[in-house]
């Protein structure tokens, strides 16, 4: 992969051709003010016919010169407010493998191709504070935009880019923006500027508009449930990117969206015809698994890694340490590849399509129609009742195999019904809320419960591989101890903390 850096940039433009910066010596503590000088840009952008990347807010260009010649991919961060990625590569004719698989997930098998040229004059000047340390960088370009094609139409302007130092914090940039402002300037919407000169560009009628989508109107059960359900797709495809990289947590973030996708078709299957949702649903569950592949192994070994951190070195009896790398080595072998492969296959790609497929066109039965605020607790409430009865069975088990498998089955129906809560939290406002952090409280117990029923068999397999290799297992063994204690704690507290979440007036608080 290429070089990457991170960028969070504000954006100002002129009521006229012309911004002159005013003195910004003082904003924020910045303490010089050092002008860079003038350098021509000019770069060509790529994206699909109908501009998927424009609108999702991704760029893609390549500049065959003028101060940083390559192909440069920008990608919004998830989760981080005005943060964006750039991806820098060699300057190459055709676009880059490594930043077409990127997007992937949001071209599918559409070609990219050169959409729109700019060309810009810019006039940078770096901000430091008192230290000498970079605050910002300000920049002021005269933009120049034309749309490549037939009848492509052109557009010129001037805006001013403020992109904060690594060091500084958001009170710089807000700082310097009260400067601005002053001097005439307003701040543009939180696009990049190749999406607005799409924008400003347009002109065949049957064009998309590509920027800040307008929010839809919720009002209905079915309104309400297909917002969430498309919040959750958009997540599945931001976090690709992430996962390609191997960014941390992106993995785990991409496969809680369909996790959620999946617990939503279920948990509302009376507003979505099953026949359209079910295979999609099937999809989606062996996408998860395929994900939770490395997840799992990496979520294990930072437990074990941890506990074994944690005890005195007169504990640690023999080759601790390398043991556990080499487990992890054969358990990880190949992971990574395998999710890579995963997410190029044609079985992915198709299970995104059927996802904007279903919400095209969504498939509602009649009683999508109702209310929402009439029509969702019964939903919540249905699988709040089937988390109970599995609560219920667990408790009445004594401990063993068969309660560690009945708390797992519960933590599954405790997610789901957290997950139900936050999809309705829309419509039901807080009570809503305050439901689904309690599932989400019985959702961690449960789960940490899991997790030392799977450290204990690791720890019983590395115990017998260590005394296989003539190595002491007194410290595996002094783990399995520590971890059984543990899973005993956690379901002596279930009861505890079951007791608040399957409350009477918890329930009732749904209906208002």
């Amino acid at each position: 992969m290429g070089d990457t850096e991170r960028e969070i940039e504000r954006t100002y433009e002129s009521p006229g051709r012309d911004a002159a910066l005013p003195d910004l010596t003082g904003a924020g503590g910045v303490a010089a003010v050092l002008p860079q000088g003038v350098v021509e840009r000019d770069a060509v952008h790529y994206d699909t016919a109908d501009l998927r990347l424009a609108a999702a807010s991704l760029t893609l260009c390549r500049r065959p010169g003028g101060g940083a010649p390559g192909w440069r991919l920008e990608l919004p961060v998830p989760a981080a407010a005005g943060a964006r990625d750039g991806i820098g590569m060699p300057l190459s004719d055709t676009v880059p493998a490594e930043l077409a698989a990127l997007v992937r997930s949001r071209t599918r098998d559409a070609e990219l191709i050169p959409v729109l040229r700019l060309r810009s004059s810019r006039d940078t000047t770096r901000l430091f504070d008192a230290k000498n340390a970079l605050a910002a960088e300000v920049s002021v370009d005269t933009v120049r935009a034309r749309r490549l094609g037939a009848g492509g139409s052109t557009a010129e302007w001037t805006e001013v880019g403020v992109a904060r130092g690594p060091g500084a914090g958001p009170a710089l940039l807000d700082a310097v923006e009260k400067r601005l402002r002053r001097a005439g300037l307003r701040r543009t919407a939180p696009a990049p500027t190749a999406v607005r000169a799409l924008a400003r560009t347009r002109t065949a009628t049957g064009e998309p508009v590509v920027g800040e989508p307008a929010a839809a109107v919720a009002v209905s059960a079915g309104d309400h449930v297909l917002a969430y359900l498309r919040e959750q797709a958009d997540a599945v495809v931001a976090h690709d990117p992430g996962v390609r990289r191997g960014l941390p947590d992106s993995v785990h973030q991409m496969r809680v969206a369909t996790r959620r996708l999946r617990s939503a078709f279920r948990t509302y299957r009376a507003f979505l015809d099953r026949s359209v949702t079910d295979p999609v649903a099937g999809e989606l569950k062996w996408l998860a698994a395929e994900l939770g592949v490395d997840r799992d192994h990496e979520v294990l070994s930072r437990r074990l890694r941890t506990r074994i951190d944690a005890l005195p070195a007169d504990l640690l009896l023999g080759p601790v340490r390398a043991r556990l790398r080499s487990w992890e080595s054969v358990r990880r072998a190949g992971a990574r590849e395998r999710t890579l492969a995963v997410l190029d296959s044609g079985r992915y790609l198709a299970l995104l399509d059927a996802l904007d497929a279903l919400l095209a066109e969504p498939p509602l039965r009649p009683a999508a129609g109702a209310p929402a605020r009439q029509a969702l607790p019964g939903r919540v409430r249905k699988v709040h009742a089937r988390l109970a009865g599995r609560v219920g069975r667990a408790l009445a088990l004594p401990p063993g195999r068969e309660r560690d498998l009945a708390l797992h089955h519960a933590r599954k129906a405790a997610k789901r019904a957290r997950y139900a809560a936050e999809a309705a939290r829309p419509a039901l406002g807080r009570p809503a809320g305050r439901f689904a952090e309690r599932m989400k409280a019985v959702q961690t117990l449960l789960g940490d419960h899991q997790d030392s029923v799977v450290a204990r068999e690791a720890l019983r397999e590395l115990a017998l591989q260590a005394h296989a290799a003539g190595e002491s297992a007194f410290t595996w063994g002094l783990l399995h101890g520590e971890e059984a204690a543990r899973a005993e704690r956690l379901e002596r507290e279930l009861p505890r903390l079951w007791s608040k979440a399957s409350a009477r007036k918890l329930r009732a608080a749904l209906d208002g």
